[in-house]
C-alpha cells in the first residue's frame, strides 16, 4: 500500500489514481492524520500531496514532522516539496518568478529518474553529469530557496529554482508527475512505487467493480433505488452497473429539466432504453425553468438546480418506496465543489454535488465517487456498455445554464435556443469531421457581451459565443485543442449565418489550470 497525505491539492485524488494504475493500493488520508495510525498500518511508501497554501500560512494543512521519520520513502509533490524543505530546516520563499503550467526544467541522474534520464539519450556521447530537459506541470508561487542540510538539488526549472530534490529515502519535486501534462509524470511515480518502495501489485478494475459492488449490496439490502441518469458515460455505466447488480430494486428516471442540448432527450432514452430494464421520462423543464427565472449568479443558479432536482427526485421515489439516489457523480465533482479535509478550495460551480439540500429524504449511492472519468469509461467497456455511450462527451448537470455565463445574463427561452442552436452546429461539425473522438469535451457558451458587427450593409449590436475544446483523460488538468483554422472558420461562418442574435463568435485557448474546463 502506499499512503498518501492529503495538504489540500486538487490533484491528491489523481496521485492515488497513478498508483492504482500501477497496480498498487493507494489510500488517502487527512493531513492531520496521527503518524502513529499512518505507521501502523505499515505502508510501503508515503507521498505528501501538493496544496493551495503556503506553509507559512496561518492554518496551512502542515503535518507532523514525524511522518518523515518512518522507516519508508517518502515523496513531496509541490506543496509537499515546501512543507518537507521547512520542516527539515530548509528555507520557502515567495518569487517574483511564479511558476503556472508547461514548464521546462533540467533533470539529473538518480533513483526518482532511472531510466527518464538514461532513455532519451543513446549515442554513447552522454557523461554522468548531463543534464536533460523535461517539460513538466507547475502550479505555485512559492519555491525551496535553501534546501535542508544534507539534500541534493536533482532537477532546475527554466527559471533556476530547485524542481526537485533528495535524501536518503526522502524525495521532493515541485511539479506535478500526477499530471498528464507532465512528461515521464508515470515513469517517475512508477520508479517511486515499484524501484524505491517496492510495492505489491495487487489492485485491479475486477477488484473495485466486486468491492463496490459488494459494498452497494450491504448498503442498501432490499431497499429500492431510483438513479439519476443524465445520458452522459457517468451516470449511464453506472446506471448499467446498478441494473445489472440491483435488477428490479433500481429504477432509472432521466429528468428533463429544459436545460438539455438540441433533442437530447430523443437521443438518451432511444440508447439507454435496451439497457436498462426500469427507466422512465420525467419532463420537468417548466418547473426548473420557471425556478431559475431572473438568476444569473452561477452559485445560486447551482443551488436551484440542484434543489430543483432533488425535490423531483423525491416526489418520483414516494410511489415507489425509496430510500436511495444513484448519482454518477465522480472524484473531480467531489475535491472541486466541496472542500475536503477542511483544506481543499472549492472550485468548481456546474455540477449538482455542491446544490444538494443539507435535509434529503434519500440517502446517496455513488459508485464512482473516487474514480475519474477514464476508469469510468474502461469499467464501461468492460460491463458491455456501447461505444457510443462510454466515449460521449461529458455535460454538466445543470446544463445549459452554466453556459449562459455571468452574473447579470439570466436564463431565458430565447438564450437558451440560441445557445443549442450554436452548441448543436459546433458538435455536429466536429463529428462530422472526425475531430469529436480526439476530444476529451467541446461545447459553446453565451457569453452576456454584445459586440459591433456588420451583415450586408447594416451595423449589428449582437451576443457573442465561445467555442472550447480540450483533451484530457482526468479532468483534473486539460489542454485546449486546435482544430485548425479552415474548420473554425466553417462553424463560426455557420453560427453567424443560421443563429440569430449572434455576430461574433470567439475561441478559448486556456489551460486547466489556470482555467476550469466549464466557464462556471
Amino acid at each position: 500500500m502506499i499512503t498518501i497525505v492529503d495538504c489540500g491539492s486538487q490533484f491528491t485524488q489523481n496521485i492515488a489514481r497513478r498508483v492504482r494504475e500501477l497496480g498498487t493500493y493507494s489510500e488517502i488520508v487527512p493531513y492531520n492524520t496521527s503518524v502513529t495510525e499512518i505507521g501502523a498500518k505499515k505502508p510501503d511508501g508515503i507521498i505528501i500531496s501538493g496544496g493551495q497554501y503556503s506553509v507559512y500560512d496561518k492554518g496551512a494543512p502542515m503535518y507532523d514532522k514525524a511522518l518523515l521519520d518512518l522507516p519508508v520513502p517518502k515523496l513531496g509533490i509541490c506543496y509537499g516539496q515546501q512543507s518537507i524543505a521547512r520542516l527539515l530546516g530548509g528555507k520557502v520563499e515567495p518569487t517574483s518568478k511564479r511558476e503556472y503550467g508547461k514548464t521546462q526544467v533540467r533533470i539529473k541522474n538518480c533513483p526518482l529518474f532511472h531510466g527518464i534520464y538514461k532513455r532519451e539519450f543513446k549515442s554513447g556521447n552522454v557523461t554522468a553529469n548531463h543534464k536533460h530537459s523535461l517539460d513538466v506541470w507547475m502550479s505555485h508561487a512559492d519555491i525551496v530557496t535553501q534546501m535542508p542540510e544534507g539534500f541534493v538539488d536533482v532537477a532546475r526549472s527554466a527559471s533556476g529554482h530547485i524542481a526537485a530534490m533528495y535524501k536518503d529515502d526522502i524525495y521532493a519535486v515541485q511539479f506535478h508527475p500526477e499530471v498528464d501534462h507532465t512528461e515521464h509524470g508515470r515513469d517517475l511515480l512508477k520508479n517511486f512505487v515499484q524501484r524505491i518502495c517496492h510495492a505489491a501489485k495487487d489492485w485491479n478494475n475486477d477488484a473495485f467493480l466486486e468491492r463496490t459492488g459488494a459494498e452497494i449490496k450491504e448498503k442498501v439490502g432490499d431497499g429500492r433505488v431510483i438513479g439519476a441518469v443524465s445520458g452522459g458515460v457517468d451516470s449511464s455505466v453506472g446506471a448499467v452497473f446498478l441494473s445489472q447488480l440491483l435488477g428490479d430494486q433500481f429504477h432509472v428516471y432521466f429528468v428533463n429539466n429544459g436545460l438539455l442540448r438540441k433533442n437530447e432527450e430523443q437521443e438518451v432514452m432511444q440508447y439507454l432504453s435496451p439497457l436498462i430494464k426500469n427507466i422512465h421520462y420525467v419532463d420537468a423543464a417548466d418547473e426548473f425553468i420557471s425556478k431559475l427565472n431572473g438568476v444569473g449568479d452561477p452559485d445560486e443558479k447551482r443551488n436551484v438546480i440542484g434543489n430543483t432536482f432533488i425535490t423531483v427526485f423525491e416526489r418520483e421515489a414516494g410511489p415507489l418506496g425509496a430510500k436511495y439516489l444513484f448519482q454518477g457523480t465522480l472524484y473531480p465533482d467531489v475535491i472541486e465543489s466541496v472542500p475536503i479535509y477542511g483544506s481543499s478550495s472549492k472550485i468548481k460551480r456546474h455540477h449538482n454535488v455542491g446544490g444538494l439540500p443539507k435535509r434529503m429524504g434519500l440517502k446517496l449511492v455513488e459508485p464512482w465517487r473516487y474514480l475519474f472519468k477514464d476508469e469510468v469509461r474502461a469499467i464501461g467497456e468492460r460491463l458491455g456498455v456501447p461505444h457510443e455511450i462510454v466515449w460521449r462527451h461529458p455535460f454538466p448537470g445543470p446544463g445549459l445554464a452554466v453556459r449562459i455565463v455571468g452574473k447579470h445574463n439570466p436564463i431565458t427561452s430565447e438564450k437558451l435556443k440560441m445557445l443549442r442552436e450554436a452548441d448543436d452546429i459546433f458538435i455536429s461539425e466536429l463529428k462530422k469531421s472526425g475531430h469529436y473522438e480526439k476530444i476529451a469535451q467541446a461545447f459553446a457558451v453565451l457569453t452576456p457581451i454584445e459586440t459591433s458587427g456588420v451583415m450586408g450593409d447594416e451595423g449589428t449590436y449582437q451576443r457573442t459565443i465561445g467555442l472550447r475544446a480540450v483533451t484530457t483523460s482526468d479532468f483534473m488538468t486539460a489542454d485546449w485543442y486546435w482544430p485548425g483554422k479552415d474548420f473554425v472558420t466553417h462553424v463560426t461562418n455557420r453560427i453567424i449565418n443560421e443563429v440569430k442574435g449572434v455576430d461574433r463568435v470567439v475561441y478559448d485557448t486556456t489551460q486547466k489550470p489556470p482555467a476550469t474546463i466549464e466557464w462556471e
